[in-house]
């Protein structure tokens, strides 16, 4: 961030959801911005068609936007004549920056790096949690009262010398990757854009995808939702997992085939942790429900609650560098997008 605020601040408009603004924009978020850049008056801006947003898109240089921001297609930046760039306070810009952004120029930045450290938190501690079987372990001890033998627990349980494969270095995978270091762990990862001295400097080795699932004690899916990996982690992947296998999935549901899941989990051979299904949430009368060996989550690993914080901070920070001409930290490139979530 630079030390001296710009001798002109740029206009700035926020575009979003209101409830994302009330959310992510604390008080003390929106003094931090408006020390960098004078945010035009007017409510935060959910619809481009409305008058006030007409005239706030009118004089607007930069865009801070959000979860709920519309499209920013041709007809809209055609009344943003000043228009220079975007900086969204969430992960995946897919929703709104259009092919007539990066046609125009326009340059932008996301927060998915800070978006990225809860959702990698998560992975963490269920890779941790299911090689002690601790979730299951609770329940059988809430039902039964009664402690086991410990020194009788199978030696498959436990995280020493477990093998975890990571399906994909992308910027989460990247961090699972980074935060899993500490641990007495092995490391697989499984990205067909990754050389082999790239995932040697991550400190992994780099596999095979059909590799990857035969001897990993542990996969955890961190590839983004494209035409290319839709159905992915197929029947075969799954059913080529070691017996008491963990699938965790906090990429998209559609990555993986989801009837081939449902049908490996009622057979009792492997185990998953699931923040995200296919659809999302899963319908009342889904098989995966049932299933004692699936732990399905309310798609919470991202950010939330205080995490929130964590990308307005980086939003402002980004603004500033912006309106200082030092250009983003984070910056979204165009031939980089179909490789982004």
């Amino acid at each position: 961030m630079p030390s001296t605020p710009p001798a002109r601040r740029p206009r700035a408009a926020l575009a979003m959801s209101q409830e994302a603004a009330a959310a992510v924009l604390s008080p003390d978020s929106l003094a931090a911005l408006s020390a960098s850049c004078a945010l035009v008056p007017g409510p935060v801006i959910d619809d481009f068609t409305t008058g006030p947003a007409r005239a706030a898109l009118a004089e607007a240089e930069l865009l801070i936007t959000g979860w709920g921001c519309p499209p920013l297609h041709a007809g809209v930046l055609a009344g943003a004549p000043a228009l220079r760039a975007v900086v969204h306070t969430a992960g995946s810009v897919r929703g709104h920056v259009t092919e007539a952004c990066w046609d125009r120029g326009i340059e932008v930045s996301s927060a998915a790096a800070a978006n990225a450290l809860p959702v990698a938190e998560y992975t963490v501690a269920m890779i941790l949690l299911s090689g002690k079987r601790v979730l299951e372990r609770a329940r059988d001890f809430r039902a039964s009262r009664r402690r086991d033998a410990w020194l009788a627990t199978p030696p498959d349980v436990g995280n020493y010398h477990r093998t975890v494969g990571i399906l994909s270095a992308s910027l989460i995978g990247r961090r699972v990757i980074e935060l899993l270091r500490p641990y007495d762990l092995r490391v697989l990862l499984h990205d067909p854009y990754v050389r082999e001295a790239e995932a040697a400097a991550l400190g992994v080795r780099s596999v095979l995808l059909d590799e990857l699932f035969v001897e990993s004690d542990v996969v955890s899916v961190h590839t983004p939702l494209l035409p290319a990996t839709t159905g992915l982690v197929s029947r075969g992947l799954l059913t080529s997992m070691r017996p008491d296998g963990v699938l965790i999935n906090t990429s998209r549901g559609a990555v993986v085939d989801q009837d081939a899941l449902t049908d490996v989990l009622r057979q009792g051979r492997i185990r998953a942790v699931l923040d995200v299904t296919d659809p999302d949430p899963l319908p009342d009368g889904h098989a995966l429900w049932d299933c004692d060996n699936a732990i399905i989550t309310p798609h919470l690993a991202g950010s939330q609650g205080n995490e929130l914080r964590r990308l307005a901070d980086l939003a402002v920070a980004e603004v500033a560098r912006w309106a200082a001409g030092d250009g983003f930290a984070h910056p979204v490139r165009r031939e980089r997008l179909a490789f982004l979530a």
